[in-house]
């Protein structure tokens, strides 16, 4: 078989991915594509029964790290004649619909391209695209010899002639990545224009495309000025509801995996699955549904050890990248962010296409598109601690973010003088908030005295699991600090008050019966031995001054 017609490859890819420990089935994805497939003259028979074919071409696109390529592997598998694929899918749920079952595996020409792949030194456009084009022809001269190729001829021309002469012989196409190009240094913009028409002669309007599956990160609305592939029906995580639970984990398929990891009885188990919400839930779907990084889930569970798998591949996988052009329109939602705090935005995932990013909606919409934000209902928020972590090496490590750089500095200092019980020193740190004249500082109401007190803390985060406004006795507390890498280490309960005193603060802590928290279940053992600190912080709007007190509970 060929390198992209009928090739191996993807049968070797999802062959590996279904052996995995933590797989999870989502092979009834294909039971929303048979119907594409089924071969037209059979429904025309048919006509009026209430059948009929849905659009064969389809634009998928999601976050890095969400299995778009293990979907689009398990489709070239599923239907392509290069490897017996049956062993596997006999196992899987598609194998419910058996009459389609039978008639489409390893039934199809599938022409399967991963364009994440560029030759080797590549300097050019006209190299990438040339390899591309090279290798698909060598494929179709090789599994079509009687079909006179000629070395200058466009592929979809050869494409339309082995349809003309083989029995109408149709292709599957499942292009992987298909935005990868287009933030390559050796691209232009011509380029750019150049691929966009290579796509739409190789797709559109062709009768030898029986399905044309494309999946990528960029939806493709802006990056064809025209009609050139206007015939894809794009499906996004925040605008499209359907084909959703095909990629990320749900809820559901995260307990069946904790449920795997727990039958392994590791000894220590390092995992939780509360952890497994911390760090890797808060994306969510147009209809709702909560969604968690499935990367990251499974690198967890594997390594047995919950920590940050937000791998680095390149500018576009670091935060300061989006909003490097127009700091001062991010700021100070930046602050609120880190806070927890969701931010009101209108995200259009098209405006991701430019990378010149200037406006607090471009800049939001490109971080929702790449993954680093969640969406919902006109609000953008950070999903989980794994990316909040990012954001909180981030706003350390760059100084154009002014007064959030400066307090986000003083964290460690600020967590220091807080377990000491320096109330004094407490105090100027919260006081330089005000001297920078930080905006939020207007403090009308506590939610502003909120963002910026996480500023402040914002190193506790290395060894806390900081949560706000939880349950706790019976009232709501603004911060609990549980202690995660040492249950020895201080607990922490922090209330805040305008216009009031750190007394006041303090006592609604005892009243509120706020310590709880840390007792665990009645007969159970706390797992929680150090200090409980009662920490009251005030901010008073006539005089501009913070005041603080600790005492231990």
């Amino acid at each position: 078989m060929g390198v992209y017609l009928n090739s191996k490859n993807p049968y070797g890819m999802f062959l590996d991915e279904a052996a995995s420990m933590y797989f999870i089935d989502k092979s009834e994805m294909l039971l929303e594509l048979l119907p594409m497939v089924e071969n037209s003259e059979d429904i025309i028979e048919n006509l009026g029964s209430g059948t009929g074919k849905s659009n064969r071409y389809l634009c998928i696109t999601r976050p890095r790290r969400f299995g778009k390529t293990v979907m689009a592997t398990m489709i070239a598998s599923f239907f392509g004649k290069g490897k017996d694929s049956r062993p596997i899918f006999e196992k899987l749920k598609v194998r419910n619909a058996k009459e389609a079952f039978e008639a489409h595996i390893n039934k199809h020409n599938v022409i399967y391209i991963s364009l994440n792949e560029v030759p080797q030194n590549c300097s050019s456009y006209e190299k990438y695209i040339g390899r591309i084009e090279k290798r698909l022809r060598n494929d179709l001269k090789s599994q079509f010899p009687d079909i006179e190729v000629d070395e200058e001829e466009p592929v979809w021309d050869i494409l339309n002639d082995i349809y003309e002469s083989e029995d109408e012989d149709r292709f599957i196409f499942v292009l992987d990545e298909w935005d990868y190009i287009f933030h390559r240094d050796f691209v232009r913009e011509k380029d750019k224009k150049a691929y966009v028409e290579f796509l739409s002669n190789l797709l559109k309007g062709k009768s030898y495309v029986e399905l044309a599956y494309m999946t990528g990160i960029l939806p493709i609305a802006k990056y064809s000025s025209g009609s050139e592939l206007n015939m894809f029906y794009e499906y996004t995580m925040a605008e499209e509801e359907k084909y959703s639970e095909y990629f990320g984990f749900t809820e559901g398929e995260v307990d069946e995996l904790y449920k795997r990891y727990k039958a392994q009885k590791l000894n220590p188990e390092n995992v939780t699955r509360e952890g497994l919400r911390i760090w890797y839930d808060g994306y969510h779907t147009k209809a709702g549904e909560r969604v968690y990084n499935p990367r990251s889930v499974v690198a967890a569970l594997t390594n047995n050890n919950l920590g940050n798998y937000w791998t680095s591949s390149g500018p576009y996988d670091e935060i300061f990248y989006y909003i490097r052009e127009n700091v001062d329109a991010v700021r100070d939602d930046l602050a609120l962010l880190v806070s927890g705090i969701p931010v009101q935005a209108k995200v259009r995932e098209y405006a991701a296409t430019s990378m010149n990013l200037r406006t607090k909606n471009e800049i939001f919409s490109a971080m929702v598109v790449y993954g680093f934000l969640n969406y919902e209902k006109g609000y953008v928020s950070i999903p989980n601690k794994e990316l909040m972590d990012k954001f909180s090496d981030m706003l350390k490590q760059e100084p154009s973010l002014g007064y959030v750089y400066r307090l986000a500095n003083e964290s460690d200092r600020m967590l220091q003088a807080t377990i000491a019980g320096d109330t004094e020193t407490m105090e100027k740190i919260l006081d330089l908030a005000h001297d920078t004249e930080t905006p939020l500082l207007t403090y009308h109401h506590e939610t502003e005295l909120t963002a910026i007190v996480n500023l402040v803390y914002l190193s506790a985060r290395d060894n806390y699991r900081i949560e706000r406004e939880e349950k706790a006795g019976i009232g709501y507390v603004d911060f609990i600090f549980y202690p995660e890498t040492d249950k020895n280490a201080d607990c922490i309960i922090l209330e805040l008050k305008v216009d009031n005193t750190p007394d006041a603060a303090i006592q609604q802590i005892k009243d509120k019966k706020y310590a709880m928290r840390f007792q665990g279940k009645i007969g159970e053992m706390s797992k929680y031995s150090g200090r409980i600190l009662a920490v009251g912080i005030s901010y008073n709007r006539t005089n501009k001054k913070h005041k603080c007190k600790v005492e231990v509970l």
